[in-house]
């Protein structure tokens, strides 16, 4: 038997559209798993969903409003019959210095990177009780982990989601149900692409990662399958930094980034 299978699961991804959201519904989907994608675009969603192999479902929503995750999860609960596999990986992020940053900027990230999952996660819970099983997988960021400067905000509202997940763990373990985090460095994405080309930027997130490499969407969409699958059965509670070992080099302070 393949541990690794996602046969026959049922998983809900936010943020689906792009990036990192992007692999991990087609990861899911290649594992087995029937996926439903939620984003704000449609269109985008649509797209993503064509490249599935079982019965994608697509729903638009947007996560800063207060009542779209548990309407996104019961739309999807209603498509799928239940979900086995929740990704809360939909974000909200910026750069900027404390100074530059405001009410509405703050209370826009908590409730993308925080809110949103919790209610997407209040909302799935009592099904997945009433089955003895569930898989949440929170996509966190290494900057909750270590700390990254000009980002205090966004820091806090992805160091508030590991926070929430060693608390589930615990609260929803006796359910039958895990919570887990995955914590990215820095990875190769579209939101990347601006930073890339400040000079020297390439080389100092390559130097200071012990892989020498920047991650690529797929290299985090891999391990949010081995944390839905029964491979990891025995893990909850964790944040599991995919980095490249960046956690433990990290030095931006003054630097290019």
């Amino acid at each position: 038997m393949n541990s690794l299978s996602l046969d026959g699961a049922t998983a809900l991804v936010t943020g689906a559209s792009r990036g990192i959201g992007q692999a991990i519904a087609l990861a899911l989907d290649r594992a087995g798993a029937r996926v439903a994608l939620s984003a704000r675009d449609l269109e985008t969603l649509e797209s993503v969903a064509a490249g599935l192999q079982n019965d994608p479902v697509v729903f638009a929503g947007d996560l800063r409003q207060p009542l779209t995750p548990a309407t996104v999860a019961a739309r999807a609960s209603e498509a799928l019959g239940a979900v086995d596999i929740l990704v809360n990986n939909a974000a909200s992020a910026a750069r900027l210095a404390i100074v530059d940053t405001d009410a509405e900027l703050i209370d826009e990230m908590l409730a993308v990177n925080i809110r949103a999952p919790l209610l997407m996660i209040a909302s799935l819970v009592p099904s997945m009780i009433e089955r003895g099983k569930g898989s949440i997988v929170n996509i966190s960021s290494l900057s909750g982990v270590v700390g990254t400067p000009r980002r205090a905000a966004y820091a806090a509202s992805k160091g508030a989601i590991d926070a929430a997940t060693r608390s589930l763990a615990i609260e929803l373990g006796p359910s039958g149900i895990r919570v887990n985090s995955v914590a990215p460095g820095v990875v190769d994405t579209a939101m990347w692409a601006k930073n890339k080309e400040v000079p020297g930027v390439i080389e100092a997130i390559e130097s200071q990662t012990p892989l020498r490499r920047w991650a690529k969407p797929e290299d985090i969409a891999d391990v949010v399958v081995f944390l839905a699958s029964d491979a990891a059965r025995l893990v909850t509670g964790e944040t599991i930094c995919a980095d490249g070992g960046m956690a433990h080099t990290l030095d931006l302070y003054g630097g290019p980034l």
